[in-house]
């Protein structure tokens, strides 16, 4: 230690100790200077952070794998689009459009402007995996192709089979102007039966109620549908007081026959002054002595006795009236409307009105169907008609909608043209119009 003790003994000559303060000034210098060197380690540290995160943000960039533009279809129905998935590896983290979690390294799917996890895109329908290389979307939902199909492609209402598609990509079918029923076009000549009352189809497992003179009718028509002369005889008296409330009573007494196809068809080839008449006829007023063959008691429907009675029934002219005939098995509605219809034929006859063009006579006919339809309708919710059908209801609102929408230059221009001489000029009015001039009022 003697050697120490010297150089401490040499140099103490020349050392001067600060003050406390000139040691705190010291420490200070020292700790900046630290400070200083930490900042510039950082610094050169970010650097190198930067254009490692720059070098592998490019490298990712690289790597991305878009559809195809040859990929990108439509399909040529209009509502399926149909889009290719890729399958690039995750170089990155990115966020499952899914599940919302961070996608590591690995396959990812990037499709709809997302990336997902191959297990987290999965089909709206049956909620699995889409994992085929083409899939549908419906708005923000993808499909499988197969599921896509199953929900949203239209299935025919008859066979129940999807709706075919024609060689330019479309689907074709028909629907039902007052129904909406969808259904393949080749139905309208395939022989499926439709009903004779309300015009629809019904599904194949659906069991119509057949008539004997081959028309078929649906168990909801049938529910209320009148089948011989004796049933028909309230809604005649009904129709009767119609027309007196209007100011159109009928002092004849005109006999009411409800009939089949058949004899309405003889009959009507046996009327040399008749009026215009429809393909399908459905009443007839009749000005000829003929004997007609009339249904005297209701078939009955089921797995019993399907036949039905016919008894002749002579007509002798008193006037220039002779009979009213209606086809027998339609719904009451159907029926009433027909019946309102020859009766207003009878009464013109009746009350010594001239010949008319066809279109006025029959257009002025069909509007006195319309208003008793119209009446009966507002009726059937009432206490008195609370026993009737439900689809009775939406029954006349068809049976009216095929009188306004008729396009028969006849039935259908002369109803649309005396309707608006009647809610313009009143009922009347058009009627003494008519017997004046002949034509509707303007």
């Amino acid at each position: 230690m003697a050697w120490f003790g010297r150089i401490v003994d040499r140099a103490a000559p020349e050392v001067s100790w600060a003050s406390h303060s000139d040691f705190e000034d010291f420490d200070r210098v020292i700790a900046k200077s630290f400070s200083d060197a930490g900042k510039r380690k950082h610094a050169i540290n970010d650097n190198f952070l930067k254009e490692d995160e720059y070098l592998a943000k490019a490298l990712h960039g690289s790597l991305k794998l878009e559809p195809p533009a040859w990929n990108r279809n439509v399909n040529q129905n209009g509502n399926v689009n149909q889009r290719r998935i890729s399958f690039p590896h995750s170089t990155s983290f990115s966020i499952c459009a899914g599940c919302k979690n961070v996608i590591g390294h690995g396959r990812v799917l990037r499709c709809m402007g997302a990336v997902w996890h191959p297990e987290c895109l999965k089909c709206h329908g049956c909620n699995l995996p889409i994992s085929d290389y083409e899939f549908s979307l419906s708005g923000n939902f993808a499909y499988h192709k197969s599921c896509y199909k199953e929900n949203h492609h239209p299935r025919c209402d008859v066979c129940h089979h999807f709706m075919r598609t024609n060689a330019a990509g479309f689907v074709e079918y028909k629907v039902h102007p007052f129904w909406a029923q969808k259904y393949c076009p080749h139905h309208d000549r395939d022989g499926t039966p439709r009903c004779c009352s309300c015009d629809r189809f019904e599904p194949r497992e659906v069991q119509y109620a057949a008539l004997n003179d081959g028309r078929k009718l649906c168990l909801e028509c049938l529910d209320s549908a009148i089948m011989d002369t004796a049933d028909c005889q309230p809604l005649y008296r009904d129709i009767q007081q119609f027309f007196e409330s209007s100011n159109m009573k009928l002092e004849q007494k005109i006999p009411l026959l409800l009939v089949e196809r058949q004899a309405l068809n003889e009959a009507m080839d046996g009327e040399t002054n008749g009026h215009h008449h429809m393909p399908e006829t459905r009443g007839l007023c009749l000005s000829e002595e003929q004997t007609v063959s009339t249904v005297s008691r209701e078939p009955r429907f089921g797995l019993g006795n399907r036949q039905m009675r016919l008894e002749p029934y002579k007509l002798v002219r008193h006037s220039e009236v002779t009979a009213i005939l209606v086809l027998y098995g339609l719904p009451r509605l159907l029926t009433g409307s027909i019946l309102a219809h020859e009766m207003m034929h009878a009464w013109l006859r009746l009350k010594g009105y001239p010949r008319l063009r066809e279109d006025v006579e029959e257009g002025i006919c069909q509007v006195v169907a319309h208003m008793w339809l119209a009446a009966e309708i507002a009726s059937i919710s009432t206490s008195r008609q609370a026993k009737r059908s439900p689809f009775e209801k939406k029954l006349g609102d068809f049976f009216k909608h095929q009188i306004e929408n008729d396009i028969s230059p006849v039935y259908g221009n002369g109803f649309r043209a005396g309707n608006q001489a009647v809610l313009k000029y009143g009922f009347q009015k058009t009627l003494y119009h008519i017997r004046s001039t002949g034509s509707f009022p303007y």
